[in-house]
């Protein structure tokens, strides 16, 4: 996030119902007008969200996630969970990790998100990326059974969810003994130096950027989500107490982003 090297176009993908996208809900849990709100944002921004991404983070998003789904400890032949997915990147490099004889799960809330990943799936040869499943569904009501999974991981989706110690929990009940769960995001920093810095970017670069799309709305709210954010202490305490036996969070990438490492 520290400069801008120039300006991508946003790409047209197909819609939700062309492409292989379930819909696997225990029940519809609408628990307030501020979850449909960011429902509605992560759908309008699905067609740039990654181009975006790569512009904003020169790229390093990338090294960001790859950490992420190392510490979430997936195997070979492993069933595991990407959730809040998004348009997939956690979810691919999951499958890479699990390979043709493992399974993912990809769940989101945002079908146009789905829709993204879907397309971008079509477009993978290896036979790995067949292993996963795009499932429209709630963090905080997981449509899945106790024990399911060998590995959880969760890119920037925990900050957005409106009733976090019921989504940690569900991640909870549904991973199975001694497995893990990797939560990246944005760190909300105690050091008053990064947390300017944070706020600095994100009204001097990422909104204007963004204002070439014409998502300045959509990305204000992001400064307001990391304020209203976990910072890394908190974080570790509600891993703790929705029965996780060990959590530490992680710093990294100067403090400006964190990963929660939560083990069942």
């Amino acid at each position: 996030m520290a400069s801008l090297l120039g300006i991508v176009f946003p790409v047209t993908f197909p819609r939700h119902g062309q492409l292989p996208v379930k819909t696997r809900r225990r029940s519809v849990v609408k628990s307030s007008s501020s979850s449909d709100e960011r429902q509605t944002l992560f759908n309008r921004i699905a067609p740039v969200y990654d181009n975006l991404n790569d512009l904003l983070s020169l790229g390093q998003h990338r090294i960001w996630k790859n950490m992420a789904v190392s510490w979430s400890g997936a195997r070979t032949g492993d069933k595991v969970l990407d959730l809040c997915c998004g348009s997939g990147d956690l979810a691919f490099l999951l499958s890479e990790k699990v390979g043709p004889s493992g399974k993912v799960m990809g769940l989101d809330f945002s079908s146009e998100q789905l829709a993204v990943a879907a397309s971008r799936q079509k477009l993978r040869g290896r036979s790995c990326y067949k292993c996963i499943e795009w499932i429209e569904g709630d963090a905080t009501d997981l449509p899945f059974d106790d024990c399911e999974f060998d590995a959880i991981t969760m890119g920037y989706g925990l900050r957005n969810v409106v009733d976090r110690d019921r989504a940690m929990r569900e991640m909870c009940r549904v991973l199975k003994p001694g497995s893990r769960v990797s939560i990246l995001d944005f760190n909300k920093s105690n050091q008053s130096v990064t947390a300017f810095m944070q706020d600095w970017m994100i009204d001097n670069v990422v909104v204007p950027v963004a204002t070439l799309y014409d998502l300045a709305k959509e990305y204000e709210y992001l400064k307001y989500s990391i304020n209203g954010y976990l910072t890394g202490e908190e974080l570790e305490a509600l891993a703790l107490e929705a029965c996780f036996s060990s959590a530490r969070h992680y710093e990294i990438s100067g403090g400006f982003m964190g990963n929660l490492v939560a083990v069942r």
